[in-house]
């Protein structure tokens, strides 16, 4: 007997034409995965509690190591309050820049959000948002991640896909001893290679310079890269290869630090 599973939510079976082919320059995963990793704030849909229309917020994000994303929410928020009677939602990451808006990639993501009061989840979305610090303690704030159904990406004209979570999140398999030593490898970086930090940003990343005051800093790592922010920059550098071990990542930084220096 087969087993007809139902499309993944955002998907378009049916409507596109058949046998289209995408542009030879267009790369789905690795743009979804850009706009998932360095992209802070997103339109956050929730389902209204009363009448189950469609409601739009501005959240920021931040993500988990797989890449889930991470919002922090108030339980005084209509959407938080939307979210406790239903998890469904979607957030759309867009990218922005001088003309047509929608020349402009942007990546939706569907799924559903649950707490989570991982205290690394929080330290994650704290150093993408170090603003936040001035409400985040607060007794009706809490982190919710949102566990991954599908992911929609529109890079403009004709540049539309699909893509399952696999395709786009982070393995975190045989990763455990690089996730148990993040936190540490996050302040080293930032408090002694610093200048390395800000090579990996302008050299590797095409991050503008930072301000003086305002530098480059490390606010998370995972297997397949480091995200970086400056103020209201962020950029993500990808490893050139799987990093599972602490001592594998001190050489592949040592790597990329040669590498951008070697750019001049």
């Amino acid at each position: 007997m087969t087993v007809i599973q139902p499309p993944r939510p955002g998907t378009m079976p049916g409507r596109l034409p058949e046998n289209a082919k995408l542009p030879e320059d267009f790369h789905p995963v690795s743009g979804a995965r850009t706009l998932l990793r360095a992209t802070r704030a997103g339109t956050l849909a929730t389902n209204d509690r009363h009448t189950g229309h469609p409601f739009g917020s501005l959240v920021n994000v931040a993500t988990s190591p797989d890449g889930s994303p991470v919002i922090l929410v108030s339980r005084l928020a209509t959407h938080t309050a939307n979210l406790e009677r239903d998890g469904r939602a979607s957030i759309l990451l867009a990218a922005t820049g001088k003309g047509d808006p929608l020349a402009h990639p942007r990546l939706t993501v569907l799924g559903n959000l649950v707490r989570d009061d991982d205290p690394a989840l929080r330290r994650r979305f704290l150093s993408r948002h170090p603003k936040a610090e001035l409400y985040a303690a607060l007794p009706d704030f809490s982190i919710w991640r949102m566990i991954v159904a599908a992911f929609h990406l529109n890079g403009g004209f004709a540049r539309a896909a699909d893509l399952s979570p696999e395709q786009v999140l982070t393995d975190l398999a045989g990763a455990e001893d690089l996730l148990a030593t993040e936190e540490s490898a996050v302040a080293h970086m930032n408090q002694d290679h610093a200048e390395a930090v800000a090579l990996y940003a302008t050299k590797l990343a095409g991050g503008p310079e930072a301000k003086e005051n305002v530098p480059w800093t490390v606010t998370g790592l995972d297997p397949d890269g480091l995200d970086l922010a400056a103020g209201d920059q962020t950029r993500r550098v990808a490893f050139p290869e799987r990093v599972t071990y602490a001592a594998q990542l001190r050489a592949v930084l040592k790597t990329l630090a040669d590498q951008a220096r070697a750019t001049g």
